[in-house]
């Protein structure tokens, strides 16, 4: 079994950084679902994640904090897999409703800190079938990764299921999250001037003059900085408040990948574009359910963006900066929504911003608690929304033999936010998912509800073209 380097030793900055922002009101783990339309063999799922999970060694270590110095990844001698894998039944009769009221339960449930940060439960009694609940922690890995490592579990046919092996996909699925890569032609200089900022330490990313000095062969970094530091806060919205302990969850059906595109054909915006303006128009119309103001409102979401090399695929660790997209939830028509949404995502797509919060996640993972503290409210007061979306596999998967139905995740709400969105592909589907805190928002379904809205809305128009926009 393999084993990395093994043993004893410390954790990186970025990783610590998640480590740290961990809280009892916001939990820093990565869930996702994955439903069946068959039942699974317990010992066949038991089987393959002790050959295909456990090869990682992070899944067999713990994390010690010392009293002085960085947190450090040991091996836990007392590793028994039952700990990490769980069998339960829902309660019936068994359908999506019970299911996203076990998820938001274990969403709103910390991971046990004395053993390695994972955790799978084996639902069973859903829909016919059956589903696999993964949560694990981010200072294991970003979103993008442990997708990958949930996809080492499956196959792509049946008759591979037996296979003792690990599996490794060595291509990106379909790219990373939402914007390229390759954020600019400036990546190379911005990361070298990042990476000597993030030597001097959080302090130095807060004096922008010195980061000029620092910086001179990507002064672009300096900029952004600057620029991210002086954004105002987002404005106050029944999505913004004091976080509670119990989280919420909800997922829509699926919509067909075919669709989006031929509506993106019509429009020439990405998949992204169309999505996002989807989401936007159903924060507009909870907020109006609310009887909140909307005209002129902007707010922003914080969006993950890869940052991990083709050759770094299989890794685990955080390898990903945050860009801040603000959302024109002012806008009702959808035409003119879409538009604009386009005009911002293509903004985004050639700014260093990613690559400079990289560096400041750095930083925080060597800073004082009261610096990491104030990072922490910078990015939440700055943002309403942490917003997802990993391109999956195209093609029907297999897991034990039998074909996966679909797969949805969530990642944490960073920096104190109360509300997530994920978007993630499958098979030709594409499903959203909401996370939200209890006390703010009870009810993501009506978020769901108001994209199915929206989107329904979006492809039934004749909406303008490009040339004619």
């Amino acid at each position: 079994m393999a084993r990395g380097d093994g043993g004893n030793h410390p954790m990186s900055n970025v990783d610590s950084a998640w480590l740290q922002m961990e809280d009892p009101t916001n939990l820093m783990t990565i869930t996702g679902v994955l439903s069946f339309y068959e039942k699974l063999d317990f010992k066949a799922v038991k089987t393959i994640i002790e050959d295909r999970v456990l090869t990682y060694e992070r899944f067999r270590q713990r994390v010690v904090v010392p009293r002085f110095g960085r947190p450090r990844w040991v091996d836990d001698e007392h590793f028994n897999l039952r700990a990490h894998l769980q069998r339960v039944a829902l309660p019936e009769p068994g359908g999506k409703e019970e299911l996203q009221e076990m998820v938001s339960t274990l969403m709103s449930t910390p991971l046990d800190f004395s053993k390695p940060l994972w955790q799978f439960q084996f639902i069973e009694n859903y829909r016919g079938g059956c589903a696999l609940v993964g949560r694990i922690h981010h200072c294991i890995a970003d979103g993008i990764a442990l997708v990958r490592v949930l996809l080492d579990m499956t196959d792509d046919s049946p008759g591979t299921a037996r296979a003792r092996r690990p599996r490794r996909r060595s291509k990106p699925l379909g790219g990373g999250f939402w914007l390229p890569e390759v954020i600019n032609e400036a990546l190379y200089t911005v990361r070298k001037a990042t990476g000597s900022l993030v030597g001097e330490g959080f302090e130095t990313l807060l004096q922008p003059g010195r980061a000029v000095e620092v910086a001179r062969q990507g002064a672009n970094a300096a900029g952004v900085l600057a620029h991210l530091l002086a954004m105002p806060a987002d404005p106050p919205t029944p999505f913004k408040g004091p976080l509670s302990v119990a989280k919420r969850c909800a997922w829509s059906p699926i919509i067909a990948l075919d669709d989006v595109k031929a509506l993106c054909k019509r429009t020439g915006g990405t998949v992204n574009d169309v999505l996002l303006s989807g989401v936007t128009g159903a924060l507009r119309r909870y907020l109006l359910g609310r009887g909140c103001p909307v005209d002129g409102l902007d707010i922003r979401a914080v969006v993950p963006v890869n940052l991990r090399p083709d050759h770094a695929i299989g890794s685990l660790g955080n390898r990903f900066g945050l860009v801040f997209l603000s959302l024109p939830v002012g806008i009702d028509d959808h035409a003119e929504r879409l538009k604009e949404l386009k005009l911002r995502m293509d903004a985004l797509k050639s700014s260093s911003e990613a690559v400079v919060t990289f560096g400041i996640l750095n930083a925080l993972g060597m800073a004082s608690p009261d610096i990491e503290s104030l990072a922490v409210k910078i990015f939440g007061s700055k943002a309403t929304a942490v917003m997802t979306n990993v391109p999956g596999p195209r093609k029907e998967l297999y897991l034990a033999g039998k074909a996966m139905r679909s797969m949805m995740f969530w990642v944490p709400q960073s920096g104190r936010v109360g509300l997530g969105v994920s978007i993630l592909s499958y098979a030709g589907q594409v499903r959203l998912g909401v996370a939200t805190d209890a006390g703010l928002v009870p009810d993501p379904g009506t978020i769901i509800a108001a994209f199915q809205e929206e989107m329904a809305g979006m492809l039934a128009e004749n909406l303008p073209t490009a040339e004619a926009s």
